[in-house]
């Protein structure tokens, strides 16, 4: 039954208004809707429809204007970015469409990031995310850096960065924009079953319905406003995994000419695109890594980062990451190895999941 069903996420009224000058534009109005634990929710709209800013809000990347975000029974809105931070740690994970891996790193060490965060020992971690990377598909791709690696590679590699902590909870934005249609529908399939297999919840934008419909729950989103909820499957109720197997099934027999112009976009010609990744993998510090949030803040492990922001809203942002025996930790004699990072951004962390600016998303 329904009610024995946890609600994880809870949006009550809430709105988003943007000022023009002497103008109000409602980028999200008046929403609301439940989420339960272990389904899966799809955001669906055209570009400007408020999805990727209902989606930002309720990670609390955005602040709402009125009404009350509620997950796992904590009111987000009223978090401080500290308590925030701790919270998306201990909860959430995020798949980007940008994928915003580091550059520098190896597939392992990107997948081991989270986890250095919640403070796991190093042979610990360093085994977790070689679990998961083999889970993905890339057991022979531990070593290479993005740089190495296709665009359905680089994503699997962000897929296993969200999953590795276990987050109850994964926000994926777009997680297949720039990918072509056999590979995205792989790389949904995966989202899909890992969440399946650990009962995770997962909130995902999208203005492709093909996409939309490995969903649970469909939410149509219209200016702003939700203009139809539509229930795929019902959780509450038992659902065979032939079902399932049945439904994913059709997806990947569509025709790669039915993309247009994105059928153009394979799986390695978006190797020359992540030149520019460099400058949009600004990592959260004291949040899950791979949130893209609330960089400048400090976090609490024993691990020491020293981070010098020179921050102008029109100017560009330099960021030096120093860190000290993360990946090189020796733990019989404590030696360790250094691992210097510069990444250059040319917008505030905050706004990489965001595309709103002056528009109504």
């Amino acid at each position: 039954m329904q009610n024995q069903i946890e609600t994880v996420i809870q949006i009550k009224n809430v709105k988003k208004i943007y000022r023009m000058g002497t103008e109000k534009i409602f980028a999200v109005d008046d929403v609301s809707f439940d989420i339960l634990k272990g389904e899966f929710c799809c955001l669906l709209g055209t570009s400007g429809s408020g999805k990727s800013t209902l989606l930002n809000l309720m990670a609390g990347i955005e602040k709402l204007s009125a009404g009350q975000i509620i997950i796992k029974g904590k009111k987000i809105h009223r978090m401080s970015e500290s308590s925030l931070a701790r919270f998306r740690q201990r909860y959430l994970g995020f798949v980007f469409q940008s994928y915003n891996l580091l550059n520098s790193m190896t597939a392992l060490e990107n997948v081991e990031f989270p986890l250095v965060f919640k403070k796991e020992k190093v042979k610990k971690r360093k085994a977790m995310a070689r679990d998961m990377l083999i889970k993905v598909g890339l057991g022979n791709r531990m070593t290479h850096k993005p740089k190495e690696m296709s665009g359905g590679q680089q994503q699997r590699v962000g897929i296993a960065r969200a999953f590795v902590a276990k987050p109850e909870i994964v926000f994926a934005d777009e997680p297949t924009g720039n990918l072509d249609t056999k590979t995205a529908m792989e790389v949904m399939k995966l989202i899909r079953g890992i969440a399946q297999e650990n009962n995770q919840t997962i909130v995902m934008v999208t203005h492709d319905k093909r996409l939309a419909e490995f969903a649970d729950k469909i939410i149509h989103i219209l200016d702003g406003k939700i203009q139809e909820i539509e229930i795929r499957r019902d959780i509450t109720k038992t659902t065979s995994d032939t079902d399932i197997s049945s439904e994913t099934e059709q997806f990947s027999k569509i025709e790669e000419s039915n993309i247009g112009a994105e059928s153009d976009i394979d799986t390695e010609s978006n190797i020359g695109r992540e030149f520019n990744i460099e400058a949009e993998s600004n990592i959260d510090i004291e949040s899950n890594i791979g949130t893209g949030s609330n960089i400048g803040t400090e976090s609490d492990i024993d691990t020491e980062f020293n981070i010098d922001i020179e921050s102008d809203i029109d100017a560009e942002t330099d960021i030096k990451i120093d860190l000290d025996g993360i990946f090189d930790d020796d733990e019989d004699t404590g030696n360790s190895k250094k691992a210097h990072i510069e990444i250059q951004s040319t917008d505030d962390a905050i706004n990489q999941m965001s595309d709103i600016a002056s528009t109504k998303e």
